[in-house]
């Protein structure tokens, strides 16, 4: 790359990327930004009608996207959609996990101990978090390997660096994924090709559906004392939002990272820099 090139590693024009839960609130924004950038996209997910919401927020380039129903957990479900993906688009290039997520019966509470968290609950994080990113990592990282290039990107969480209160099951999950993250970085690239590259964002405090009941009240929507807390301890000053993180998500799947793999990167707010003092 020159020093008159580097726009030109954000034109992903022609490229498929896979995006599991591409239909929720951080998949399906990914999703609009690489497609405003040229990128063929799959969108894989359980949600149809919340699936085709981001398309239509696609407007004039629905050509460039498509939906699939596929659950990340069944394996069967993930080998059939991926070959209708080279079907439709002929190759994939890139796949981002972006499936993942906490459960309230998992999470203590004054009202919920952890001796009595359930089982079936916590096998539901894990499950989706790790089990989630591990299965399409093996049907679409095996297409990449058979070409011999390719990028995997998935989703981690600042609460893998620094367990959080209330959510161990939920941080213990996505310290599995970037532990995971960095194992298959070094497998791919010893195994198979070192054009093939592994890495993460760990977002932070970003507030969507599935953390909203534990930063704000469900009654009134203001900040519960946990809320208050993490952004007296962001830098920043205020929750992520989506777009926060596209920066990240482009410059790790494009050629300016060419020499990057094995890497979490926050994108926190400056959450875990601060020491609180």
């Amino acid at each position: 790359m020159t020093v008159q090139e580097p726009t030109a590693c954000y034109d992903f024009t022609g490229q498929t990327i896979v995006i599991t839960g591409g239909t929720g609130v951080l998949g399906g924004e990914i999703a609009c930004g690489l497609v405003k950038l040229g990128a063929n996209v799959a969108l894989l997910g359980r949600n149809m009608d919340a699936g085709n919401k981001v398309l239509e927020r696609m407007g004039s380039r629905p050509e460039q996207a498509k939906l699939f129903s596929c659950d990340v957990l069944d394996n069967e479900a993930i080998r059939k959609t991926s070959a209708e993906i080279v079907s439709s688009f002929g190759k994939v290039d890139a796949l981002i996990n972006a499936a993942g997520g906490n459960h309230p019966k998992a999470t203590t509470n004054p009202q919920q101990k952890f001796f009595d968290l359930p089982p079936e609950a916590l096998r539901w994080v894990f499950e989706l978090n790790v089990l989630g990113t591990m299965l399409p990592s093996q049907t679409f990282g095996r297409l990449m390997a058979e070409q011999g290039q390719g990028s995997i990107l998935n989703i981690t969480s600042m609460a893998a660096v620094r367990p959080l209160t209330r959510v161990g099951a939920y941080a213990a999950a996505k310290a599995a994924v970037s532990n995971f993250t960095q194992w298959l970085a070094v497998h791919l690239a010893q195994e198979y090709s070192p054009n093939l590259r592994v890495n993460a964002i760990a977002p932070g405090f970003f507030l969507t559906e599935q953390n909203r009941f534990l930063l704000t009240d469900a009654g009134t929507g203001e900040l519960t004392a946990r809320g208050k807390s993490i952004l007296a301890h962001t830098p920043a000053g205020r929750f992520g939002n989506p777009v926060d993180l596209l920066g990240a998500v482009f410059w790790l799947l494009s050629p300016a990272a060419s020499f990057v793999t094995g890497a979490v990167i926050p994108v926190d707010g400056g959450f875990g820099a601060y020491s609180g003092v």
